[in-house]
């Protein structure tokens, strides 16, 4: 590397730019797909609350396990293996819609599928990141790689909006598929040799699944962070199982204009990425955890109160500032998870957090559904919208705000001394090894 920055990184670059691949391609599929549920299969509530669940199973049925092996395998060829299978699967759409044999349950079945693959993705990305970039880049390495995220979320849906309108909804995954084939070239080109990992002889999963599970949750910080964000992602769930429903019938919203306001998570996402390293070093990044999320995420019910007309701005705003708020809450806590993880339980850790954070989305999905059907579209979203503003409350509740900030140590252009946390925050007698 030769400047001081990630820009001159050469495999960080190959490693963002297939992360940005694979992203638009989530984004794009996760508007597609809903969108082809309900205006060419005319899915019910339930049955949308069915397949937003498909899309999160597998984090709660193999979000533990994965964390096992990708602990004891080198990351990198996870990461194209699973990019391969998510764009191969996604191709049978459109092969389906051309043959004229698709249905609700091959949409489910892709969807479960494609979320097996992204279980494994996810988490080896998270804990390849350390070893690619060090410790003292974390930061800058997880803003570039949540600002990708939020460029594609402004810009997913409202292609998967435009695409749908000019070529259908099923042709416009032929693009989600070729998006992950190419985030697995990409990623194939990175040249940095991985270290093996370390392994410590035939250990029983159940034990080492224990072992990541401990050490996120023998942490008051690192269970604070868990709680706060299974809650939200929760309401999330069951919010989005309805959010198409809403916009669609409720805010008589076009397939485009669908995906346009979708977008409007993302635009926040991107200010928030942008601004993200100013925001740590004004507030602090444990202070992050809990104040960004308890200052943004009430704007969540400003979405209920739209209506047809100039009212649907009011949809937008919310989402704005709730994209916001989210992207520099994951860049805060995420940065603070794996600063203070050891090399070698960085993929259980990273499992056990999301398999707790991301198992929630498919209950959520079903709570959505069930809500839809038996309450109503718009009564689900005012409930769901409550309850992802009180979600910021856990880390209030929980003694996350009495652990020493950490920001200082870890903002590019700063001090770079290896963080700790006061009193009980501490989440491991074992210090991380600096890189």
């Amino acid at each position: 590397m030769t400047g001081d920055t990630l820009w001159w990184h050469r495999d960080f670059r190959l490693l963002w730019a297939g992360e940005t691949a694979s992203q638009f391609g989530t984004f794009v599929s996760r508007t597609v797909l809903p969108v082809l549920a309900v205006t060419t299969l005319a899915a019910t509530p339930l049955e949308m609350g069915v397949l937003t669940a498909a899309e999160n199973a597998a984090f709660l049925v193999l979000g533990l396990p994965a964390g096992v092996w990708v602990d004891r395998v080198r990351r990198r060829p996870v990461m194209v293996w699973a990019d391969l299978l998510r764009g191969l699967l996604l191709l049978t759409v459109p092969v389906a819609w051309w043959l004229g044999v698709l249905t609700l349950a091959h949409l489910v079945a892709v969807a479960t599928l494609v979320g097996v693959a992204t279980v494994f993705f996810d988490v080896a990305y998270q804990s390849y990141l350390p070893s690619l970039v060090g410790r003292e880049k974390l930061i800058e390495g997880n803003a570039k790689l949540q600002a990708s995220q939020s460029v594609a979320n402004v810009a997913g849906p409202g292609l998967a909006g435009t695409l749908t309108h000019l070529a259908g909804a099923a042709n416009a995954l032929v693009t989600v598929g070729g998006s992950y084939l190419a985030s697995a070239w990409l990623l194939r080109r990175i040249r940095a040799e991985e270290p093996s990992p370390e392994r410590d002889g035939p250990v029983r999963l159940r034990a080492q699944v224990a072992e990541g599970l401990r050490f996120v949750f023998g942490s008051p910080a690192l269970r604070a962070i868990t709680l706060c964000t299974a809650s939200g992602n929760l309401m999330g769930g069951a919010f989005t199982a309805v959010e198409v429903l809403f916009l669609t019938r409720d805010l008589r919203l076009s397939p485009g204009e669908v995906g346009w306001a979708l977008a409007c998570h993302g635009f926040g996402g991107v200010l928030g990425a942008v601004t993200a390293g100013w925001c740590l070093r004004r507030i602090g990044l444990v202070r992050a955890v809990w104040l960004v999320p308890l200052l943004t995420w009430p704007a969540q019910l400003l979405v209920p109160l739209s209506e047809p007309g100039w009212r649907v701005t009011l949809a937008g705003v919310g989402f704005v500032a709730v994209g916001y708020g989210v992207i520099v809450y994951n860049v805060a806590q995420v940065s603070y998870r794996q600063t203070l993880c050891p090399d070698h339980l960085l993929g259980r850790m990273n499992a056990s957090v999301r398999f707790v954070v991301w198992g929630v989305l498919p209950i959520g999905g079903l709570l959505g559904g069930v809500l839809g059907e038996t309450l109503g579209v718009r009564t689900t979203v005012w409930l769901t919208s409550a309850g992802l503003a009180c979600s910021a409350l856990w880390a209030l509740l929980l003694p996350l705000r009495g652990a020493k900030d950490t920001s200082r140590h870890l903002v590019p252009g700063t001090n770079r001394e290896r963080p700790t946390t006061r009193g009980r925050a501490r989440p491991s007698r074992r210090t991380p090894r600096a890189r």
